[in-house]
Protein backbone atom coordinates (compact mmCIF):
# COMPACT_ATOMS: atom_id res chain seq x y z
CA UNK A 1 0.00 0.00 0.00
CA UNK A 2 2.47 2.38 0.48
CA UNK A 3 3.94 2.25 -3.12
CA UNK A 4 0.47 2.88 -4.34
CA UNK A 5 0.59 6.37 -2.24
CA UNK A 6 4.18 7.35 -3.66
CA UNK A 7 2.97 6.40 -6.84
CA UNK A 8 -0.37 8.74 -6.78
CA UNK A 9 2.06 11.46 -5.31
CA UNK A 10 4.50 11.10 -8.14
CA UNK A 11 1.96 10.69 -10.83
CA UNK A 12 0.20 13.66 -9.10
CA UNK A 13 3.50 15.79 -9.53
CA UNK A 14 3.77 14.65 -13.47
CA UNK A 15 0.94 15.55 -14.18
CA UNK A 16 1.00 18.99 -12.56
CA UNK A 17 4.50 20.20 -13.54
CA UNK A 18 3.74 18.57 -16.86
CA UNK A 19 0.51 20.79 -17.29
CA UNK A 20 2.13 24.09 -16.32
CA UNK A 21 5.52 23.95 -17.97
CA UNK A 22 4.55 26.20 -21.46
CA UNK A 23 4.61 24.60 -24.87
CA UNK A 24 7.34 24.99 -27.09
CA UNK A 25 6.40 23.84 -30.70
CA UNK A 26 7.74 24.90 -33.85
CA UNK A 27 4.25 27.29 -35.69
CA UNK A 28 4.24 25.80 -39.39
CA UNK A 29 2.81 28.11 -41.80
CA UNK A 30 3.41 31.72 -43.20
CA UNK A 31 3.44 34.95 -40.74
CA UNK A 32 3.65 38.14 -42.39
CA UNK A 33 5.89 40.06 -40.61
CA UNK A 34 5.85 44.00 -42.47
CA UNK A 35 4.36 44.98 -45.57
CA UNK A 36 4.77 48.38 -47.40
CA UNK A 37 4.30 50.01 -50.67
CA UNK A 38 6.52 52.47 -51.50
CA UNK A 39 6.01 55.26 -54.43
CA UNK A 40 9.08 55.41 -56.63
CA UNK A 41 8.40 57.71 -59.99
CA UNK A 42 4.81 57.01 -60.85
CA UNK A 43 5.03 53.24 -59.87
CA UNK A 44 4.18 51.69 -56.65
CA UNK A 45 6.46 49.08 -55.19
CA UNK A 46 5.62 46.61 -52.62
CA UNK A 47 8.33 45.63 -50.22
CA UNK A 48 6.95 42.57 -47.71
CA UNK A 49 8.70 39.99 -44.94
CA UNK A 50 7.47 36.70 -44.21
CA UNK A 51 8.41 34.07 -42.29
CA UNK A 52 7.99 30.84 -43.64
CA UNK A 53 8.00 27.59 -41.51
CA UNK A 54 7.32 24.01 -42.71
CA UNK A 55 5.92 20.95 -41.52
CA UNK A 56 8.43 18.21 -40.96
CA UNK A 57 6.77 16.51 -43.63
CA UNK A 58 7.10 19.35 -45.96
CA UNK A 59 10.78 19.14 -45.25
CA UNK A 60 11.22 15.78 -45.87
CA UNK A 61 9.13 16.25 -49.17
CA UNK A 62 11.54 18.66 -50.49
CA UNK A 63 14.61 16.94 -49.05
CA UNK A 64 13.31 14.02 -51.66
CA UNK A 65 13.35 16.68 -54.66
CA UNK A 66 9.65 17.57 -54.57
CA UNK A 67 9.43 21.20 -55.43
CA UNK A 68 7.09 23.69 -53.86
CA UNK A 69 5.07 26.17 -55.30
CA UNK A 70 4.16 29.43 -53.06
CA UNK A 71 1.44 31.57 -54.32
CA UNK A 72 1.76 35.27 -53.26
CA UNK A 73 -1.20 37.42 -54.00
CA UNK A 74 -1.45 41.18 -53.51
CA UNK A 75 -5.56 43.04 -54.11
CA UNK A 76 -5.54 47.10 -54.38
CA UNK A 77 -8.96 48.01 -53.98
CA UNK A 78 -10.91 51.27 -53.71
CA UNK A 79 -13.12 51.72 -50.70
CA UNK A 80 -16.42 53.10 -51.69
CA UNK A 81 -19.26 53.39 -48.88
CA UNK A 82 -21.90 52.79 -51.27
CA UNK A 83 -21.25 49.71 -53.03
CA UNK A 84 -18.61 46.67 -53.61
CA UNK A 85 -15.30 48.35 -53.41
CA UNK A 86 -13.71 48.66 -56.83
CA UNK A 87 -10.55 46.13 -57.80
CA UNK A 88 -7.99 47.87 -59.42
CA UNK A 89 -5.13 46.01 -59.04
CA UNK A 90 -5.00 41.98 -58.54
CA UNK A 91 -1.61 40.02 -59.22
CA UNK A 92 -0.19 37.10 -58.62
CA UNK A 93 3.55 35.80 -58.50
CA UNK A 94 4.53 32.09 -58.34
CA UNK A 95 7.71 30.93 -56.78
CA UNK A 96 9.48 27.83 -56.60
CA UNK A 97 11.44 26.08 -53.88
CA UNK A 98 13.33 23.32 -54.40
CA UNK A 99 16.31 21.09 -53.77
CA UNK A 100 19.11 19.46 -55.68
CA UNK A 101 20.38 16.50 -53.70
CA UNK A 102 23.82 16.18 -56.01
CA UNK A 103 24.76 19.37 -55.52
CA UNK A 104 23.44 19.60 -51.90
CA UNK A 105 21.45 22.99 -52.78
CA UNK A 106 18.24 24.83 -52.08
CA UNK A 107 16.97 26.44 -54.90
CA UNK A 108 14.03 29.60 -55.25
CA UNK A 109 13.25 31.02 -58.51
CA UNK A 110 9.88 32.40 -60.00
CA UNK A 111 8.94 34.88 -62.76
CA UNK A 112 10.24 38.38 -61.61
CA UNK A 113 12.06 36.58 -58.52
CA UNK A 114 16.04 36.57 -59.06
CA UNK A 115 17.03 32.81 -58.70
CA UNK A 116 19.07 31.92 -56.12
CA UNK A 117 20.68 29.13 -54.70
CA UNK A 118 21.69 28.19 -50.90
CA UNK A 119 23.21 25.80 -48.81
CA UNK A 120 20.28 25.82 -45.73
CA UNK A 121 17.00 25.49 -45.92
CA UNK A 122 16.36 28.90 -43.11
CA UNK A 123 18.36 30.57 -45.61
CA UNK A 124 15.95 29.50 -48.43
CA UNK A 125 12.59 30.22 -46.61
CA UNK A 126 13.92 33.40 -45.63
CA UNK A 127 14.43 34.47 -49.75
CA UNK A 128 11.56 32.86 -50.40
CA UNK A 129 9.70 35.24 -47.78
CA UNK A 130 11.10 38.63 -48.91
CA UNK A 131 9.46 40.68 -51.13
CA UNK A 132 12.10 43.29 -53.03
CA UNK A 133 10.46 46.45 -55.17
CA UNK A 134 7.51 44.42 -56.53
CA UNK A 135 5.77 46.23 -59.12
CA UNK A 136 1.76 46.73 -58.06
CA UNK A 137 -0.04 49.56 -59.13
CA UNK A 138 0.44 52.70 -60.71
CA UNK A 139 0.22 56.55 -59.48
CA UNK A 140 -1.85 57.31 -62.25
CA UNK A 141 -4.10 55.39 -60.75
CA UNK A 142 -5.00 56.61 -57.97
CA UNK A 143 -6.51 60.01 -56.93
CA UNK A 144 -5.55 62.22 -53.35
CA UNK A 145 -8.74 62.11 -52.10
CA UNK A 146 -9.51 58.29 -52.19
CA UNK A 147 -9.03 55.76 -49.65
CA UNK A 148 -7.88 52.38 -50.64
CA UNK A 149 -7.36 48.75 -49.33
CA UNK A 150 -4.19 46.71 -49.92
CA UNK A 151 -4.43 43.07 -49.25
CA UNK A 152 -1.30 40.80 -49.41
CA UNK A 153 -1.09 36.96 -48.55
CA UNK A 154 0.75 33.67 -49.38
CA UNK A 155 0.18 30.08 -49.88
CA UNK A 156 1.40 26.69 -50.88
CA UNK A 157 -0.20 25.92 -53.96
CA UNK A 158 -1.24 22.21 -53.34
CA UNK A 159 -2.18 21.81 -57.21
CA UNK A 160 1.54 21.65 -58.13
CA UNK A 161 2.53 19.11 -56.16
CA UNK A 162 2.71 15.19 -57.59
CA UNK A 163 -0.56 13.52 -58.47
CA UNK A 164 -0.37 11.08 -55.27
CA UNK A 165 0.84 14.29 -53.05
CA UNK A 166 -2.43 16.07 -54.10
CA UNK A 167 -4.52 13.24 -53.13
CA UNK A 168 -2.93 13.01 -49.63
CA UNK A 169 -3.34 16.38 -49.51
CA UNK A 170 -6.91 16.68 -50.32
CA UNK A 171 -7.65 13.42 -47.46
CA UNK A 172 -5.21 14.75 -44.91
CA UNK A 173 -5.32 18.52 -45.13
CA UNK A 174 -1.70 18.50 -43.77
CA UNK A 175 -0.17 20.02 -46.72
CA UNK A 176 -2.69 23.45 -46.08
CA UNK A 177 0.56 26.47 -45.68
CA UNK A 178 -1.69 29.59 -45.80
CA UNK A 179 -0.81 32.90 -44.49
CA UNK A 180 -3.93 35.36 -43.29
CA UNK A 181 -3.95 37.89 -45.15
CA UNK A 182 -2.72 41.09 -44.03
CA UNK A 183 -4.80 43.92 -45.18
CA UNK A 184 -4.23 47.75 -44.75
CA UNK A 185 -5.51 51.20 -45.19
CA UNK A 186 -3.60 53.68 -47.21
CA UNK A 187 -3.96 57.00 -48.86
CA UNK A 188 -1.61 58.28 -51.57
Amino acid sequence: MPYLKKFKFWLVLCLWVGLSMPVFAASDGIQIKTAELKQVDEMYYLNAQMNVNLSPMQEEAIKKGVSLYFITEFEFKRRRWYWLNEDLARITRVTRLSYNALLRQYFVSGVNVHARSVDKLEDALMILGEINAWPVISRNQLDKHETYQATLSMRLDTSQLPKPLQINAIATGRWELESAPLVWIMNP
